[in-house]
């Protein structure tokens, strides 16, 4: 168990330093496009840019800000509740969430497929982008294997409890 979590650790920090990356990049590419729009011509494609960048940047901080529990959780119903029914929902929550996050990397990975082979390319710069919808795909993945990591370490906290 510990090193899946390691693994989806290793996974989503590495995905948070390519967001980091495209974050960095994406205020470059925005201060010089204000730079040469006052000075000369502005960069051709910085709103295309900007969109996918962004689009792949929040898909890949999902997974470590669900490690971090960092995403809202609304539980004022679910604390009034006993520690062993908590621990119940939480774990069909992980579950139900492993189970939606794959399926959504599953029809973005198809949708991904369906551009790389019809070839759809960006207006303005005609740059392919099913890289980046299969980076989306990737992020939501990666969430997909939190919420089952989650899960299974429920699991094993439950049968340790009943010992």
């Amino acid at each position: 168990m510990t090193s899946l979590n390691r693994v989806t650790q290793v996974i989503c920090k590495g995905l948070i330093w390519v967001a980091g990356f495209l974050l960095a990049a994406m205020t470059v590419l925005t201060c010089a496009n204000i730079f040469l729009r006052k000075v000369w011509v502005p960069i051709a494609g910085t709103f295309e840019l900007m969109g996918y960048f962004s689009a792949v940047a929040t898909a890949f901080a999902l997974g470590l800000t669900q490690l971090g529990k960092g995403h809202i959780a609304v539980d004022v119903l679910v604390l009034r509740f006993s520690g062993r029914t908590r621990s119940i929902l939480n774990a069909l929550n992980a579950v139900l969430c492993a189970g939606f996050f794959g399926l959504i990397a599953w029809q973005i990975a198809r949708y991904a497929t369906t551009l790389m082979k019809t070839g759809e390319v960006t207006e303005t710069l005609r740059i392919i982008y099913y890289p980046f919808t299969y980076a989306v795909a990737l992020g939501c993945a990666a969430l997909g294997l939190v919420f089952l990591s989650e899960f299974l370490q429920s699991l094993t906290q439950n049968k340790e409890d009943e010992k």
